[in-house]
């Protein structure tokens, strides 16, 4: 039987360097470099995993590097932002930390994703009643990938071994924005997977569509309607999909059905080692994937040691040489200090 997801599972990327994504995701924003992995399409090609101190799905970022790609381009259909929950009152602090990194000014409304190579140290805050009555801070990372920080509660603790005191530390995702060439019919896929509507906000530009899972956190996907948007462009610095939990490895083959027999453009199961999922993209362009929780990022390892090694799954367990030889080594900030 299908249940409602009860939220985002993770949020994925791409990127330029292995080195610069770590420099930033776990020496500016403090979140836990949980799984160093491969590629499971290329694994001569790095997959990186960010989160809390387990990587608990919700709390999950992952980066694939591609130093040859092209930058991307934010535009239709693509995920445009990802944001992050931030403790009430911490944005001060977070503007004054990436003010201190170099971290520029962006808004989601900016053209082309772009690399902040020289960047104004002038971060925007958006006011309490602009965004759903949230606080959000907006910015780019070095590959040009829009990220927010939301201030609010999560019930989920956050990674205390980095640079970020706990009283300002990541929590989880907070949501995605997506910029769907018809956001209706983007919609109507997130109500199938048990997200409900719950309001819009306007602007001269643009409205933005808010639906909300019924979990604890990690809920919220927002859709964008811009009619002058332009398309957009895969590459660095792109977000790549969304993934929702689902509840088993059965019920994404009762969803494969399901979508199927509705005719969605979707993919077989697949098992990714730590998770097992499936990749739906809807008629509004947006690529969403349905992952299981279970088994998780610490199944093969201890918690304390998330992160530290290169981790394998086991069909590339013969290759781990010829793997290790070609990935460029990795410095992680609060390992190496």
């Amino acid at each position: 039987m299908l249940t409602d997801t009860p939220g985002i599972h993770h949020v994925t990327g791409l990127v330029e360097s292995a080195q610069r994504n770590v420099d930033f995701y776990a020496g500016v924003l403090g979140l836990r470099l949980v799984k160093r992995t491969v590629n499971q399409n290329d694994m001569l090609r790095y997959h990186l995993f960010y989160g809390n101190e387990a990587g608990d799905p919700g709390t999950v970022l992952t980066c694939f590097p591609y130093p040859n790609e092209v930058p991307g381009r934010v535009g239709k259909p693509q995920i445009s932002a990802v944001a992050f929950v931030v403790p009430e009152g911490s944005l001060p602090y977070w503007r004054g930390r990436l003010a201190d990194h170099g971290v520029g000014k962006t808004t989601e409304s900016s053209s082309p994703a772009h690399r902040n190579t020289e960047c104004s140290a002038d971060v925007d805050v958006i006011g309490t009643d602009s965004r759903f009555g949230d606080r959000v801070l907006r910015f780019t990372d070095p590959d040009g990938t829009n990220v927010e920080l939301v201030e609010g509660e999560a019930p989920v603790e956050p990674w205390t071994g980095g640079p970020v005191p706990e009283a300002y530390a990541i929590r989880c995702v907070h949501s995605v924005t997506a910029l769907p060439t018809n956001p209706y019919t983007t919609g109507a896929l997130l109500e199938t997977l048990g997200l409900e509507f719950v309001g819009e906000e306007r602007t001269r530009d643009e409205t933005r569509i808010r639906y909300e899972a019924d979990g604890e956190y990690a809920t919220v996907i927002d859709l964008l309607d811009r009619p002058t948007s332009e398309f957009g462009r895969e590459g660095t610095g792109s977000i790549q999909h969304v993934a929702v939990r689902a509840e088993s490895v059965e019920e994404l083959y009762e969803w494969h059905d399901f979508l199927r027999d509705r005719d969605y453009d979707v993919s077989r199961v697949h098992d990714r080692y730590f998770f097992h999922s499936l990749y739906v993209r809807e008629p509004g362009g947006i690529l969403v994937e349905l992952a299981t929780e279970k088994p998780g990022l610490a199944f093969d390892e201890d918690v304390a040691d998330l992160g530290e090694s290169l981790r394998l799954p086991d069909q590339f367990a013969e290759d781990r040489d010829l793997i290790e030889r070609q990935l460029p080594p990795l410095s992680v900030p609060y390992l190496d200090d």
